[in-house]
């Protein structure tokens, strides 16, 4: 197992695999994936786990983050966002965030992100921003 930078048509595979099978693959583009780091965790040869982060200054985002069903809950997913937190606070990134399906939040809690106030709802999901600050 190994975390790297992953090309962009890769990440849009597993996330349109992952998230939303059911709309085109442009649907799980965004406008800043240019703008990206691109981050996935291999098994071998195969990617298994992807998460994009968007820097801004003192504050990070990240998002669009996905692990092929058939490798959900072997911590795969759990290992790739611990990278990233860390990668992020060594940085000195002093707030990081993202929107989380409201059913995950317990997921993100595990490593310190706490639930604000801000919340949504995306093609009937429900989402809450949850954050860490440094």
């Amino acid at each position: 197992m190994k975390i790297e930078q992953v090309p962009l048509d890769l990440v849009w595979q597993i996330r349109h695999e992952v998230m939303w099978p059911n709309h085109p693959v442009d649907f799980v583009k965004v406008a800043e994936d240019l703008d990206g780091t691109h981050w996935g965790l291999m098994v071998g040869d195969e990617c298994v786990s992807v998460i994009s982060v968007f820097e801004n200054g003192s504050e990070a985002q990240f998002r669009k983050f996905a692990t092929l069903e058939k490798e959900q809950g072997k911590g795969y997913g759990s290992e790739l966002l611990a990278f990233v937190l860390e990668r992020l606070r060594q940085k000195g990134t002093k707030r990081i965030w993202c929107n989380a399906r409201a059913e995950k939040t317990g997921f993100y809690r595990r490593f310190g992100m706490v639930e604000t106030a801000h919340v949504f709802e995306k093609e009937g999901i429900a989402y809450v921003v949850m954050e860490i600050i440094h």
